[in-house]
């Protein structure tokens, strides 16, 4: 096994030497033969070291980048790209009671607009039935895409949700500024967080 992997490392530095000999001058064809090399070395090292070893390019990198941007978090580059893009691609949408659309949405219909253009998932429509049909998850274990769900106070019904994101942010259409990003620590959302869910998927 290690003789392999030397006999790897050796070809690749190969092929890395024979490519930055041969690197065109032109920037943008530099971007190119970088690719080129994250591919040759993804397809020279063994399969279970190079999926490990294999890194966004730098355009995908540049787009998380991007979106983590305004959503405010810090990214892993292994969240769901195109949750993240989409909930982007809502924010600043205005609250409008009983709505789902760019022109106006309350907190379940952007849930269950994003789960639809993401995920292919219908979602129930009120907060109260999302709830009935997730999985719980603690609170220290929630995972991007997850769903948070508020109520104000013991034996109160649910009144909002939102999807988590990570870090304690979480995307929600919310009355007073419509699709936003809040912090579960923010005092009146910590004071009324209920419980998280997981949705199938």
């Amino acid at each position: 096994m290690k003789n392999s992997i030397l006999y790897c490392l050796a070809a690749a530095a190969m092929v890395l030497s024979f490519l930055f000999e041969q690197a065109p001058a032109a920037s943008g064809n530099l971007v190119v033969a970088s690719s080129q090399q994250a591919s040759l070395l993804g397809g020279l090292l063994p399969a279970d070291e190079g999926d490990n070893a294999r890194t966004l390019s730098n355009a995908d990198s540049a787009a998380y980048d991007k979106v983590a941007e305004r959503l405010g978090i810090e990214t892993d580059y292994n969240e769901n790209k195109s949750l993240l893009a989409t909930v982007a691609s809502w924010l600043g949408t205005p609250y409008r009671y009983g709505s789902n659309s760019k022109s106006g949405t309350d907190c379940s219909g952007f849930v269950t607009r994003v789960f639809k253009e993401v995920y292919g998932l219908t979602l129930q429509r009120s907060s109260r039935s999302m709830f009935g049909t997730v999985k719980r998850v603690d609170k220290d274990e929630m995972q991007t895409g997850d769903l948070v769900f508020f109520r104000r106070g013991p034996g109160q019904p649910i009144y909002h949700v939102g999807i988590y994101l990570k870090d304690n942010k979480f995307a929600h259409a919310a009355t007073n500024g419509g699709v936003m990003v809040s912090s579960l620590r923010q005092a009146y959302y910590s004071r009324n967080f209920y419980a998280a869910g997981r949705v199938d998927r």
